[in-house]
Order: structure tokens, then C-alpha cells, then sequence
């Protein structure tokens, strides 16, 4: 069967490197992919959705698989049904979950769903008056889409206070941040899951653990992630247990009560606090760069994984998980993220290593190609992936990975995976 994928980033190469390996697929397209997915597929430079779904008929698209969280936002699931596409991905509504945080937060706290004390406003007097009765640190997040970076943790009263002034202005994130949510701080740690739903069944993804700051030992500023590892031995069959019963279950039945099943991937940010499930977030896509740890350890068809969940199958699936680990390491651009960075050519070395040709990749993401070179171009340039029998070797597998590749001015974690390491 032919596949189209919408989305240009690792996310969308991981997702067509393992749909590549699967027999039941003819052909791969990107729509728009990115300067190293042509040697997966085919690129496809067509930006409107009316225009994309016409080429899907034209070309016999048995499935489109929505990557990022805009489209999704933006209806383009609705749009494909609409002409009798099967499409893997949340439908307009449903995608409120991740496009609104005040949705979100509201319905968690209308299904009675564990999650941070919190406050949604528009006025900056309310934003201020509930800061002032809050515990430092104080987190304050734009309403709509911010490309991952509409969180603000801030250390005092009067820096969360200014969060809110420059987000209720537009100052920050535009018409994104004039509405606002504010909430308390969580102290625990993070783990991301990942739950593939049909609207009314869902299988879970091995739990991964993100790295979203920019330096060693969690330092810097936030970023798009920096790396992962899965599955993470920071939880166990009790803890999942605990997660299904009181966040995905109620969350599918709630979504399924306000008229808009949830199907696609619903990414589940959580934090462990004291043994306890709290959900900081929703996404409505896989995360990256955990996508780009996930696929390598779905051991049977992922294109049966993506095909069940659009047409309502997910019940007949027995998906099998590999028992090995894996670790990706980003390697970013000069200057990210605070600005863009100069093209910089990409160089990689010839790999001469078996253990190293067997058991790593690199998934592609900010590049480009001019007269067949890859140029980093974006912000987060590449993922350095390893798979191995423990996360320690899956670990040394990537950073190995890592010295092989060469581009000016890059820079990139060395610790990924250390709380689970520690």
C-alpha cells in the first residue's frame, strides 16, 4: 500500500525509515519532507490540504499519517475523511487537547483527571492576584500553539508576573499567549507516553524519558528535546496500571462524551510525584524526539499499528515491542535555540564498525540538500540513534554514532539517559 506522510521533521523520517521495513508498503511519500527523506521516499512540495488530499486520491494513498501537531489543529484529518481518505491523526475538535491548553486543563479537571492546581485568564489582575497566593517556583503557559516553547517556569512571584504581562500582551507568543494558564509546580519527574487509540481502544508505547533542556544536568533553556531514551525503568507494571486506569481510560471516555472520540496518538506528559500520576500535558502527535526511539522497538508491522487505529481495527492488533533499548542524542545547530544558524555542510564518516552499522541510525530532521550535500539548515539538525540489549550500550551506540558526524558549530547533550543511569 502507498503512504503519504505530512510533516517534514525526525519525527516524520523515523516514522518512514520503519514503515520502509515493513512488507505491506509500496511506496512512501513526504509532504514536505526534508533533504534527506528522499532516500526513503518521495518529496512532495504541495502545501494546501485540498490540493494534498487530491494527490492522495490521484495516487492511490491507502493511508496518510499526520506527523505534527498543526495540521491536526488545522482540521486536515476532518478534510481527508471528508473525501473518503484513511488517515491516521486526531480530528479538529479533538485536537483541541494539545491546540488549547485551557481545553485541556478544563477537561481534566472535568473528568476528574490527576493534574496541577490551576487558574485560566485573560486578565493580567486575576493572573496576578492567584501568583501571589502560589508557591515559587510558578508555571505559566500560553493557551495556543508555541512550537514547544509557550511554558514559562518561573523562580519568583515577580518573574512569573512578567511571563504573564508579555504573554497577555502578544508579546511573547502573539494571539497564542492572550489567553493564559497558570498553575502550580509539580516536583517529581517526567516520563512521556504514548497511547495509539481508535476512539474507543488504545494500545501503550513503552514510556520514554525526554530531555528538554539545552545542557548537561538539565540546564538552560528549554527546547524542542535534546534527547530520549525508552523504555524507562522508572516505571513498572503497577505504575501503567495506574496510568490506564486513571488517565487514558477516563480520557477516552470523556472525549468520546463531548462528541469528539479521540483516535491518532495521544501523547501523555505525566509527572510522578511521590508515586502519584499527575498529567502536566497533552499532545495530539507523537513527541519527538521520542518518535525516534519508539519506532525502532515496534517489532511487529507498524504499519499495522498506524493502519488498525484510522479504521477503527485496533482490537484485532497484537502488537509485539522489542525487549531492547533505546537511546537518541540530538545534535543541534550553532546557535539553537536562540536564533537561526548559518547552512553548515554535513559530513558523516564512512562507519567501518559492524556492531555500529547493525545497531544505530540517524534519523534526519532540520536539512536540506543542494547538488546532492546535506546542509543543516534547521535548528535540531539530526538524531544519533542507538539500540542495544541495555540502555547503557543503546547509549554508548548513539554517542558513538555522534562522533561520526560533522557539521560546523554543533553541539549536543552528553548525558542523555542519566537519571535512569544514576
Amino acid at each position: 500500500m502507498n503512504v503519504l506522510i505530512i510533516g517534514s521533521g525526525g519525527r516524520e523520517c523515523s516514522i518512514g525509515l520503519a514503515l520502509s521495513r515493513d512488507d505491506k508498503v509500496s511506496k512512501i511519500y513526504f509532504a514536505p519532507g526534508n533533504g534527506a527523506t528522499d532516500v526513503i521516499g518521495e518529496n512532495i512540495d504541495i502545501k494546501d490540504y485540498n490540493d494534498l488530499a487530491d494527490f492522495a486520491i490521484e495516487s492511490d494513498i491507502g493511508l496518510t499519517i499526520v506527523g505534527p501537531e498543526a495540521p491536526l489543529v488545522d482540521g486536515v484529518v476532518d478534510l481527508f475523511k471528508s473525501k473518503g481518505l484513511t488517515i491516521f491523526g486526531s480530528s479538529k475538535a479533538a485536537s483541541q487537547l494539545e491546540g488549547s491548553k485551557i481545553f485541556m486543563k478544563n477537561f481534566l479537571s472535568k473528568y476528574n483527571i490527576p493534574t496541577a492546581a490551576y487558574i485560566e485568564t485573560n486578565e493580567l489582575t486575576k493572573a496576578e492576584a492567584f501568583i501571589d497566593s502560589m508557591n515559587e517556583p510558578i508555571v505559566v503557559k500560553a493557551d495556543g500553539l508555541c512550537g514547544g516553547k509557550g511554558v514559562i517556569i518561573a523562580q519568583s512571584k515577580a518573574e512569573a508576573k512578567e511571563a504573564a504581562k508579555e504573554m497577555l500582551s502578544g508579546e511573547s507568543f502573539g494571539d497564542a499567549g492572550t489567553s493564559i494558564v497558570i498553575e502550580e509546580f509539580l516536583d517529581g519527574y517526567e516520563l512521556s507516553l504514548f497511547a495509539i487509540c481508535d476512539g474507543d481502544n488504545y494500545k501503550i508505547l513503552p514510556a520514554a524519558q525526554d530531555h528538554k533542556r539545552l545542557l548537561n544536568n538539565d540546564q538552560g533553556p528549554n527546547t524542542g528535546g535534546m534527547g530520549a531514551y525508552a523504555p524507562t525503568p522508572l516505571i513498572d507494571d503497577a505504575l501503567y496500571e495506574e496510568i490506564n486506569k486513571l488517565v487514558v481510560e477516563p480520557t477516552l471516555e470523556g472525549m468520546k462524551a463531548e462528541g469528539m472520540p479521540y483516535e491518532g496518538v495521544l501523547f501523555i506528559g505525566l509527572m510522578i510525584v511521590d508515586g502519584k500520576v499527575k498529567v502536566l500535558e497533552y499532545n495530539v502527535r507523537f513527541g519527538d524526539p521520542e518518535c525516534e526511539i519508539l519506532m525502532p522497538l515496534i517489532k511487529s508491522s507498524p504499519f499495522d499499528l498506524f493502519y488498525k487505529a484510522a479504521t477503527h481495527d485496533l482490537k484485532s492488533l497484537n502488537i509485539e515491542i522489542s525487549d531492547k533499548y533505546a537511546v537518541c542524542v540530538v545534535m543541534a545547530s550553532k546557535d539553537y535555540p536562540y536564533k537561526s544558524s548559518m547552512p553548515a555542510e554535513i559530513v558523516i564518516d564512512e562507519i567501518v564498525h559492524d556492531e555500529l552499522k547493525e545497531k544505530t541510525h540517524i534519523s534526519y530532521a532540520g536539512v536540506s540538500k543542494e547538488d546532492g550535500k546535506l546542509f543543516a539548515t534547521g535548528g535540531r539538525v539530526l538524531l544519533c540513534i542507538g539500540v542495544g540489549d541495555t540502555i547503557q550500550e543503546a547509549r554508548d551506540l548513539a554517542y558513538m554514532l555522534c562522533g561520526q558526524v560533522h557539521f560546523a558549530g554543533k553541539h549536543f547533550r552528553q548525558d542523555i539517559a542519566y537519571q535512569a543511569l544514576s
